[in-house]
This record gives structure tokens, C-alpha cells and sequence, in this order.
């Protein structure tokens, strides 16, 4: 063809015009100059009616758009096309099969001179050949072809979508390039041998797309054989997992998550527990007084039942006490007492506290937080000093108390609960909603059954079995021997007001322990305005400053003064050793972890 391009223009068209197949001359816009005789007859379109136009406009759409979108532009790049397929419509109608192969002819300088296109085309075969191609490359799946050395000779559309090239980019490149360098480590120099083995199965690999994203899919393939068995090429399909596996990620995390929160959960509700039985000394009601037995009676009233319960009772008489003794007597005995002291909450973490949270709700919010009706789930929860609840906030405890369903802080899933509320208050509610300060439809619904807790001055000579209930426990719990308490201090005992009720007579004993040596009770230095009728100890040094006036007590500094004094004698008689026969703890009677405990309170060094 070179040595027509060194004939004259004239001759050289007459020539080419007599070539005996479809061939075409065209521009550097890609526009006719000339076409042969054979194309003519074949497409019925004279060189004259065809110069100035374009292939594609003879061409069926979508030949045209390729010829558009990829063969022109390949063309340019490379300047050669090797049997691209073009469909091109005749005069008459009729749609010709073809397979373009086009160079580029330059002039000695290497100026473009014309593109020369022959058109060959296909027969039977080739057009089934064609076909299967076509549907080869439509298919929706990740398919590629590859010859025996790894080069990729074809690639189906889904594949180019993918992965994000063009065809015209990844023919005749190794397949090793579109993968991660990973991947691609084991076969490489291996990869004829690979090949040549045969068939695979869900192999993982990486593919990189063209934007550098990774892409993890699945390869399967099957390798076709000449008759003397050598590799003609091999077709691999490619499943793409990439989203399952992150999905199978994110669902591991997700278990991950659900045992962390179900592991974090039940440490809590035990915590609960734990603190509710610790805080109401191990749910035991202590003593036989009318009062207090009449109490006990509507407990057992109530307890098996739905019904909300309102305690009543001043600071210190056991409402703790009386919830814990409702809910262990109810059918809830096995689930959860859960208790939410209403004071001590902020008014901007009140729907987190009762209602939870999911991570990012708010500032702060760096893990999902389960909350205390979801923890009471099945089973109490106890409302303490509930007549605190802000009345702005009132309104959302009503709604999930009448609707029994909530929505945690951040998320919009609405969750149901089946919770039993006890609740607590040593205000006069009535009161408060008179005052217009508490909800009267939130007051109706807590007070379906109130029990009223006794104050201590009321109950008799409970005061005296809940003495003796202290002594022991404080006792063991600072290892001493229990001393007993005598008629005067039992006299003592019951004429004492008591302001602060149990919790206060649990303080007075703990701190009559304290101030005790050998098997005296000190209760005269601990029981505030008390004529017990027992010698008092000799007091310590008054401070610098002070009288010589000496009193039947001790000042709190005397008595921290009193008892680190009394830990350091111990510790030199010991010659320092806290734990062992004649250690300092040995000593004292107590265990050597209480001693420990104190000598790091009273910050004690060598």
C-alpha cells in the first residue's frame, strides 16, 4: 500500500478503487475521500454521495456510538484498528456485519497523509463468533478472557464498569496489573504455570479500579484446550464480595458489639443489684413494733400484684428497704431492681439517664448507653425522691409510664418495657401539687397503693434490735469482737428522737465502734445529748488554742487524732509489720486489709 501512495493521486485512486474488497479512504477528521468498487456495490453509497460524511452515518446507532466513543479515539492514540467490529446499514436498508482493520499513512515527512479502513465480512461462523462476543461482553458479570501468557484478550462490559477503564485500555495487559500487589506477588512469574494447571474455584483476590479502589472478589475459571491439550485461553468469572465481606465485617463488629453491651449490661444490672442490696443491708427488715408490722402487711398486700406503689416516709426511715422488700416478694423476684435516685440527676441528662442513648447523640456521647427502663426490663424500678423531678421533665416520665414504650436520646426506633415502678418520696406530694410544683396526672399514676414507712421514734423498741443489728454488722465488717449494748444504753437508746432514723442510728453505732476499746461501748461518745450513764474515756489533749475544759466527748479532729495515735503504737509495737502473728493488725484485732485501708485514710508513712 505504500508503493500506492508513491504513485500519483490519479493512479492511486484508480487503483484503490479496483481493490476487491471494502475499503476506505479517509481524512484526518475522519470524513471520505474515496471508497472502492466493491464497497459501492456492497452498500449500494457512491464515493460521491459519501464524501464529507462520516462511518457513523451509515452506520446502525449502536456501531456508531462505538465508533464514537471508542474506535476513533484509539485510533487517534494509536494509529491502528485490528478487526473491529461495524455494523454498516446499505442503501437499501439491508445491515452489513463487519470487521474493520484501519492504519494510518504518513508522507516522507511523517505527516499524516490518510487513514486506509478494509472491511471484511463476517461469515457464518464468524457472525456466531460475533454473537457470542457480544454476549460475551453484555453479560451482566465479571468476566474476562485471557491467552497463556495472562493478557487479557477480552472483558465483558460489567467488568469495565467495575473496575472503571475502557476496553481499548486493558486489551493486552497482563491481568497482573489490575491487581493488588498482594495478589499479584504469588503469581507472578508463575502465572503461565498457573494457568496451565486447569480449572480454579472461588479464589480470592484484590482487583484495583481505576480510581484505586480495591475491590475483593471471588475467581473461578475454565481453561480451553487445543487437541493436543496446549492452553488456547482462559475464561475467568469474577464475583465481586467486596460489599459482603464488609458487611460480614460490619456484622462481626456489630456481634462484637451486641456480647461488649450484653457483657456491660449485665455487670450493670448486677452493680444495680448489688448496690441496692448493700445500701439496704441485704434486704433485711429488722424488728416487731406495731408500726412497723402494720407496714409489713401492706407490703404483703401489694407486692404480688402490678400495681404502682408509692413510699412515703421521712429522710433515713428505709424506703430502700421497703422497694427491695416489694420487689423480692413480687412475681419480678428473678429480674432486675434497678434504683434511679431522681435528685441527683441534671435536668439535660435526664432523657439519657432514663431512656439511654445512641453514640453521637450529643457532645459526649462516644458509645450507645442503655437506660434505666431498658435495665428494669422485666422486672422494678425504684424511683427514689421522685417528688425532685423538674415539672418540665415530669411530662416524659408519664408518657413511657402510661404508654410503657420510649425512644432512646438520638434514635428514632421505638422500644416497648415492661417495668413495675416503685417510687420514693419524703415530700408531701399533695402538697406539691397544690402548689402546681408536681404533675397531678404523674401524682395519680405513682400513687396507686402508698405505704408509709414508720419513722424509728415511732417503732419502740425496734430501736434497741436495730442497735443490735448494726453492732454485729459493723463489727465484722471492722473484725472486732461485738460487745454488748447494756440496759442504760438501751434506755439511752429509746428516749433519742431520732431526727435522722435508721441511717442515723446506724451512723451512731459505726462511729461507737470506732471510739470503743476492749468490750466497752463507747455509745456516750457517739450518741449526740446522751446520758447514757457510762464512764467516759479520758478525753485527748484539747487543741492549741482551746480551754482546759474538759468535756465527756471528743471532737471529730480528737477522735481521727485519737485513732491514728492509737494505729501508729500498734504499728512500732509491731516494728511496722501490718500482717502475721504479732503483726500490727494481729494487734489490734483486725483484719490486715482494714488496716491497710486505714493507714492509707490516715496517709501514715514510716
Amino acid at each position: 500500500m505504500y508503493l500506492l501512495a508513491m504513485a500519483t493521486p490519479d493512479s492511486y485512486l484508480a487503483l484503490f478503487r479496483r481493490i476487491p474488497v471494502m475499503a476506505a479512504l479517509l481524512d484526518r477528521d475522519g470524513c471520505f475521500i474515496e471508497v472502492s468498487d466493491n464497497w459501492v456495490s456492497r452498500t449500494g453509497f457512491t464515493a460521491g454521495a459519501l464524501r464529507g460524511r462520516q462511518p457513523e452515518d451509515v452506520a446502525t446507532a449502536d456501531s456508531a456510538r462505538r465508533i464514537r466513543e471508542e474506535h476513533r479515539p484509539c485510533f487517534r492514540r494509536t494509529g491502528r484498528l485490528d478487526d473491529v467490529p461495524v455494523e454498516f446499514q446499505t442503501a437499501d436498508g439491508t445491515i452489513l456485519e463487519l470487521l474493520v482493520t484501519s492504519t494510518a499513512e504518513y508522507d516522507e515527512a511523517g505527516l499524516f497523509l490518510h487513514s486506509l479502513s478494509v472491511f471484511t465480512e463476517l461469515s457464518d461462523r464468524a457472525r456466531l463468533e460475533r454473537r457470542y462476543r457480544d454476549l460475551y461482553q453484555a453479560t451482566p458479570a465479571m468476566l474476562h478472557t485471557i491467552d497463556p501468557e495472562g493478557r487479557l484478550t477480552d472483558v465483558s462490559d460489567h467488568w469495565l464498569e467495575k473496575l472503571g477503564y475502557t476496553r481499548n485500555e486493558v486489551l493486552g495487559r497482563s491481568i497482573l496489573e489490575f491487581m493488588t500487589d498482594a495478589s499479584s506477588a504469588p503469581l507472578v512469574g508463575r502465572l503461565r504455570e498457573i494457568i496451565n494447571a486447569g480449572d480454579i474455584r472461588n479464589v480470592p483476590r484484590q482487583m484495583v479500579s481505576r480510581s484505586g479502589d480495591v475491590r475483593e472478589v471471588l475467581l473461578s475459571s475454565h481453561t480451553e484446550r487445543d487437541a493436543r491439550q496446549a492452553v488456547v485461553r482462559t475464561l475467568v468469572a469474577s464475583k465481586d464480595v467486596t460489599e459482603r465481606n464488609r458487611a460480614e465485617a460490619r456484622l462481626k463488629e456489630a456481634y462484637g458489639e451486641i456480647a461488649r453491651l450484653k457483657e456491660e449490661l449485665e455487670r450493670e444490672r448486677d452493680y444495680l443489684r448489688e448496690e441496692v442490696r448493700v445500701s439496704m443491708n441485704f434486704g433485711r427488715i429488722v424488728g416487731g413494733s406495731p408500726a412497723l408490722l402494720a407496714m409489713l402487711a401492706r407490703i404483703e398486700a401489694v407486692a404480688d400484684t402490678p400495681a404502682s406503689v408509692l413510699i412515703l416516709g421521712e429522710t433515713g426511715t428505709g424506703k430502700e428497704l421497703v422497694a427491695h422488700a416489694i420487689h423480692t416478694r413480687s412475681s419480678r423476684a428473678d429480674a432486675p431492681l434497678v434504683k434511679v435516685n431522681c435528685a441527683s440527676i441534671p435536668d439535660e441528662l435526664f432523657e439519657s439517664e432514663f431512656f439511654g442513648h445512641v453514640r453521637g447523640a450529643f457532645t459526649g456521647a462516644h458509645r450507645d448507653r442503655v437506660g434505666r427502663f431498658q435495665l428494669a426490663d422485666g422486672g422494678t424500678l425504684f424511683l427514689d425522691e421522685v417528688g425532685e423531678i423538674p415539672l418540665s421533665l415530669q411530662g416524659k416520665l408519664l408518657r413511657v409510664l402510661q404508654e410503657k414504650e420510649f425512644e432512646r436520646v438520638g434514635d428514632e426506633t421505638t422500644r416497648m418495657v415492661d417495668v413495675r415502678v416503685v417510687a420514693a418520696s419524703n415530700k408531701d406530694l399533695e402538697k406539691a401539687v397544690e402548689a402546681g410544683e408536681f404533675r397531678e396526672d404523674l401524682y395519680y399514676r405513682l400513687s396507686v397503693f402508698p405505704v408509709q414507712v414508720p419513722p424509728l421514734r415511732r417503732r419502740g423498741d425496734d430501736v434497741v434490735q436495730l442497735a443490735v443489728h448494726f453492732l454485729q454488722q459493723v463489727c465484722r465488717e471492722f473484725g472486732r469482737s461485738c460487745p454488748t449494748i447494756t440496759q442504760a444504753q438501751a434506755d439511752a437508746l429509746r428516749r433519742y428522737p431520732w431526727p435522722g432514723n435508721v441511717r442515723e442510728l446506724k451512723n451512731v453505732i459505726e462511729r461507737a465502734v470506732i471510739l470503743s476499746t476492749g468490750d466497752n461501748l463507747r455509745l456516750d461518745l457517739s450518741l449526740p445529748e446522751a446520758q447514757v450513764g457510762v464512764s467516759v474515756a479520758p478525753a485527748a489533749a484539747p487543741p492549741a488554742g482551746a480551754t482546759g475544759e474538759t468535756h465527756p466527748f471528743l471532737t471529730e479532729i480528737q477522735m481521727r487524732d485519737q485513732q491514728r495515735n492509737n494505729l501508729l503504737a500498734a504499728l512500732e509495737a509491731a516494728g511496722w509489720r501490718v500482717a502475721g502473728k504479732g503483726g500490727a493488725a494481729d494487734l489490734l484485732g483486725i483484719r490486715p486489709s482494714t488496716l491497710a485501708d486505714r493507714i492509707k485514710s490516715f496517709q501514715i508513712r514510716r
